[in-house]
C-alpha cells in the first residue's frame, strides 16, 4: 500500500482529526527493511518455538498487545517494571497476575537487539508478534504498518480505567471502545480473539452461582455448559482453574466464537453480551460472522490495524528501548522478566 493508501485508510479508519491521521501515515509495513530485514523471521522463529510447547502463548500475545494499546496508545508502555518514577501498569487490576508472554518479548527483544542493535520499538514487537500469533493459529494475516517508538512512562491509572472487565455489561463495552475510537464493528471483531485462550474460573464465576447478585446462575448461559464449567469451577473454589474460552475448537482461530454465541456457550459475560443483550446492534454482526468466516477474518484485520495505530509515537517521540522492560538510562536493578500466569488470553474481559 503507498502513502497515500495509508492516510486514506486512516482517515476513514480513525476519524479523530488530522493529527492521528498524520501520525498513523508515519507507519510503514517496510519500516526496517532497510535497517533490520531479518525482523519478521526472528519474530517468527522465537513464537513458533514456543507456540509448540505452550499453545495458549498466541492468546497471550494478541491480548498483551491490545492491553498496551489501549492505554495511552500503542507505545509498549505496559512492559514497563516498576522503578523510582514509574508506576507499572502490570500492577493495575486488568493485568495483575492476568498477563502473560513478557518473558517471550523479552526473548525477542534479545535476538532483535543481536541482529539490529537500537533499531526495533518494543511497541512494534507488540504488533508484530500479535499478527504473527494470529497467523500462526491458522487466522487472519495482515501487514503490520511499523515504526511505532517506545514511551518513557507508563500509567497505571489509565490501565484501571481504559481496560474493560470481564463482567462489563454490553453498554460498557461500546463506551469503553468508543474511548478510543473504536466502534461497534471494533468491539465484535476484536472479541473473535476469544477464538483461542483460556480463562480462570475467578473471571466468570459468578455466571455459575451468584449472577447480578442473583443467587442463581446466568440465565443465559447454556444449561449443559453451565453443568461442565460447575464441575471446573466449584463454588467456593480456588478460582484459578483454567477453561477453554472456545469450546469447540480453542487454538484455532475460526468463526467458531461466534457460533458458540448463538448456542449461549460464550464463556465470559463480554461474550455472551454480544448476542443476548436485546435488539443489541451487535448480534446482527455476529450472525454475519457465523455464516461468512471471511467477512470475520476481513474485519478482524482492519480493526487490529486501527487499534494498533491508537496514540502511537513516531519520529523523534519517545525513544527505542534496549531493554523493553526498563526506559534506556535507568540505572535501576533490571527486574527478572518472567512470564506471569495467565487469567486469561483473549482480547476482552479482563480485570
Amino acid at each position: 500500500m503507498n502513502s497515500l493508501g495509508l492516510t486514506t485508510l486512516c482517515c476513514v479508519l480513525v476519524v479523530v482529526g488530522t493529527l492521528e491521521c498524520f501520525s498513523y501515515a508515519q507507519l510503514d509495513p517496510s519500516f526496517y527493511d532497510s535497517t533490520c530485514s531479518n525482523m519478521h523471521s526472528i519474530v517468527r522463529d522465537v513464537l513458533s518455538n514456543v507456540s509448540q510447547s505452550d499453545p495458549r502463548m498466541l492468546a497471550s500475545l494478541i491480548r498483551l498487545h491490545f492491553h498496551d494499546c489501549f492505554v495511552q496508545g500503542c507505545d509498549a508502555s505496559i512492559l514497563l517494571n516498576d522503578t523510582d518514577t514509574i508506576v507499572s501498569e502490570q500492577s493495575a487490576a486488568p493485568n495483575d497476575n492476568s498477563i502473560r508472554g513478557l518473558d517471550v518479548v523479552n526473548q525477542i527483544k534479545t535476538e532483535v537487539e543481536n541482529a539490529c542493535p537500537g533499531i526495533v520499538s518494543c511497541a512494534d514487537i507488540l504488533a508484530l508478534a500479535a499478527e504473527i500469533s494470529s497467523e500462526l493459529a491458522n487466522g487472519p494475516v495482515w501487514e503490520v504498518l511499523l515504526g511505532r517508538r517506545d514511551s518513557l512512562t507508563a500509567n497505571q491509572t489509565l490501565a484501571n480505567q481504559n481496560l474493560p472487565g470481564p463482567n462489563f455489561t454490553l453498554d460498557q463495552l461500546i463506551s469503553t471502545f468508543d474511548n478510543q475510537n473504536l466502534n461497534i464493528t471494533d468491539l465484535v471483531a476484536l472479541s473473535g480473539a476469544h477464538t483461542i485462550g483460556r480463562a480462570q474460573c475467578r473471571f466468570f464465576d459468578n455466571r455459575l452461582y451468584n449472577f447480578s447478585n442473583s443467587g442463581n446462575p446466568d440465565p443465559t448461559l447454556n444449561t449443559t455448559l453451565l453443568e461442565s464449567l460447575q464441575a471446573i469451577c466449584p463454588n467456593g473454589g480456588p478460582g484459578t482453574n483454567l477453561t477453554n474460552l472456545d469450546l469447540t475448537t480453542p487454538d484455532t482461530f475460526d468463526s467458531n466464537y461466534y457460533s458458540n454465541l448463538q448456542l449461549q456457550n460464550g464463556l465470559l459475560r463480554t461474550d455472551q453480551e454480544l448476542f443476548s443483550t436485546t435488539d443489541a446492534d451487535t448480534i446482527p454482526i455476529v450472525n454475519s460472522y457465523i455464516s461468512n468466516q471471511t467477512l470475520f477474518f476481513e474485519n478482524f484485520k482492519a480493526s487490529m490495524i486501527k487499534m494498533g495505530n491508537i496514540g502511537v509515537l513516531t519520529g523523534s517521540q519517545g525513544e527505542i528501548r534496549t531493554q523493553c522492560n526498563l526506559v534506556n538510562g535507568n540505572s535501576a536493578t533490571l527486574a527478572t522478566f518472567t512470564s506471569k500466569e495467565s487469567s486469561q488470553d483473549g482480547m476482552v474481559g479482563s480485570i
